[in-house]
């Protein structure tokens, strides 16, 4: 496929990236711990000062104040796609939402699964397992990046592309995946709902994940939102939300480190022992600060 975007046009906040390889590559920040299961949650479309704060979302705040919030936060472009791509490849790819092509670049499942990891997507309304077709309302395909992905489309890892209503039960049967990916609908990621059905979803559905005796043995939540209002085009995606939930996760704390999806990417895949990073991820800032 046409790149829109190459290794050597990302902005990052401390290095640059070589796309021709051979040169150290320097990494800010601390190394986070290990952890058994990590789950990550994407809203969407809304800035830090809407979110953070509000009185209508009183159980993301009541996490945010708990556990960790990045203060500094960014997306990396707009629209959505972009976003979500750099969360699993570390490059944003496209900036077309209606993209229907394929993504054979170097991500998330293809470095999981070479390190004998398990991962699935939980898509909400998705219309079946192994579902890789247009959106079907109030399904989106584009907030579910593996569908893309040559390593996932046409192949058995497909399976791994399941309906969110899975979720409850692989987290009470102890079936959770190392590696999990939640998609709420576009009527519960605030994309076309509002922002109090978002934390309302969020409450009804993940309360039980962060209180089940399997998430407790060292799982680690993220939840963040894609990107910020459109006028908002700081770091190129808008400042954000992002909170870090988790029983190893420093309590009430509060980073002000510059931090974009790249390096959620790292942290994912840093806590579940792979040592290998896609894209931007090879050098983005460290998330260690998070944690005890």
């Amino acid at each position: 496929m046409r790149k829109l975007f190459g290794c050597a046009s990302l902005a990052l906040s401390a290095f640059l990236v070589s796309c021709g390889g051979g040169g150290a590559i320097h990494v800010s920040g601390t190394t986070p711990p290990a952890a058994a299961h990590v789950v990550v949650v994407v809203e969407e479309n809304h800035s830090y000062s809407q979110v953070i704060g509000n009185s209508s979302m009183p159980y993301l705040n009541g996490l945010a104040s708990q556990y960790g919030l990045a203060t500094q936060y960014f997306g990396d472009v707009h629209p959505s796609i972009g976003n979500y791509l750099m969360l699993t490849t570390g490059i944003p790819e496209t900036l077309n939402d209606g993209f229907t092509g394929t993504i054979s670049d170097d991500n998330v499942v293809r470095e999981l699964v070479k390190a004998n990891k398990s991962w699935r997507s939980y898509a909400e309304s998705l219309p079946s397992v192994g579902y890789v077709g247009r959106d079907v309302y109030p399904y989106l395909r584009h907030h579910n990046p593996f569908t893309y992905f040559t390593d996932v489309n046409g192949t058995s890892q497909a399976s791994n592309l399941v309906p969110f209503s899975q979720f409850a039960a692989d987290v009470n049967s102890g079936n959770l995946p190392d590696f999990s990916f939640v998609v709420p609908n576009a009527l519960n990621d605030a994309h076309d709902g509002t922002l109090a059905q978002a934390d309302g979803w969020l409450q009804a559905n993940i309360d039980a994940l962060i209180k089940s005796s399997t998430f407790q043995k060292g799982g680690v939540l993220i939840i963040v939102f894609d990107e910020s209002v459109k006028t908002d085009v700081s770091h190129g995606g808008g400042h954000v939300a992002m909170v870090v939930v988790g029983p190893n996760a420093k309590k009430g704390f509060q980073s002000t480190t510059t931090y974009q999806h790249q390096s959620t990417l790292r942290l994912v895949l840093s806590t579940l022992g792979v040592n290998s990073f896609p894209g931007a991820a090879a050098a983005a800032p460290d998330m260690g600060e998070f944690f005890q």
